[in-house]
């Protein structure tokens, strides 16, 4: 049993301020410590549930910031970018099942340090009419390789959103929000029995797991934060614009509407 393991670090005990999120300040280097620690707390749960194989993709910002030093010996790490299957690379390795370590809540929610892959360049985005999140977008994509999402971490609006779309999925609440940079968390200990615990109890029974699957072609729709941004991505004839900042365009698969996301988010850079 091949278990993938897609670990980012805003939903990672302890972690509430974007300084913690990027790399060049001490900060960054204790959270991601934490995020490494978490990611090996469910590589432990998985092995001890039956996995016998486990993936780590590094999954936030550059796709570099866990420790390989540190991670379990047992585990293979997926590092850098780019990559075409971004936060799920690995997934078409012939996974069986898919774990989301330290998730975060969709853009304009109340979750902390919410977004949808990058909070400089789009407002929201929409997967077939759904406004949709990191997970739901990535579990549509491992859903889409016959893979199914079975166990995340998060604090309380990922948890609360993303169980809707998951419903038999373990979760752990590593942390309650009380707004985007602030709330109540458990100790990074704590957090990681949590997690070992969900991640064991996940692959203890196979007929409980359920695939997430969206219909395509599927129809994206993108709020871009500004004007500027919706007309460097409307560079790309693939989009229509709809006003100042709402874009659209149709994907004939999950895959395609994610790269295609994901090159506008790096096109973004040049705005920056």
């Amino acid at each position: 049993m091949r278990i993938l393991i897609s670990t980012d670090i805003e939903g990672v005990a302890g972690v509430f301020h974007a300084e913690q999120t990027r790399a060049g300040n001490g900060e960054y280097e204790r959270a991601r410590r934490w995020m490494t620690r978490e990611a090996n707390a469910a590589v432990q749960g998985a092995f001890a549930g039956g996995a016998t194989e486990v993936l780590v993709n590094d999954s936030h910002g550059g796709f570099r910031n866990l420790l390989p030093d540190e991670l379990d010996p047992r585990a293979r790490l997926v590092l850098g970018k780019p990559r075409y299957l971004g936060m799920v690379a690995g997934v078409e390795a012939g996974c069986d099942a898919l774990f989301m370590i330290g998730y975060h809540g969709k853009a304009q929610s109340a979750g902390i340090l919410a977004h949808t892959i990058n909070s400089f360049a789009f407002a929201r985005v929409w997967l077939g009419g759904a406004e949709a999140s990191e997970a739901m977008l990535y579990g549509a994509l491992a859903g889409e390789r016959g893979v199914p999402m079975v166990m995340a971490s998060g604090d309380d609006v990922f948890c609360e959103e993303t169980q809707l779309l998951f419903p038999s999925a373990q979760f752990v609440q590593t942390k309650a929000a009380w707004g985007q940079g602030s709330g109540m968390t458990l100790s990074p200990s704590q957090s990681c029995d949590l997690i070992r615990e969900a991640a064991k109890a996940a692959l203890e029974d196979r007929r409980k797991w359920h695939t997430y699957k969206v219909q395509t072609p599927v129809e994206v729709r993108l709020q871009a934060q500004t004007t500027a941004l919706a007309d460097l991505f409307c560079q790309w004839p693939a989009l229509e614009r709809i006003d100042g900042v709402n874009l659209q365009f149709e994907a004939p698969s999950v895959e395609a509407a994610v790269r295609m996301l994901n090159c506008l988010s790096a096109m973004s850079f040049m705005l920056r």
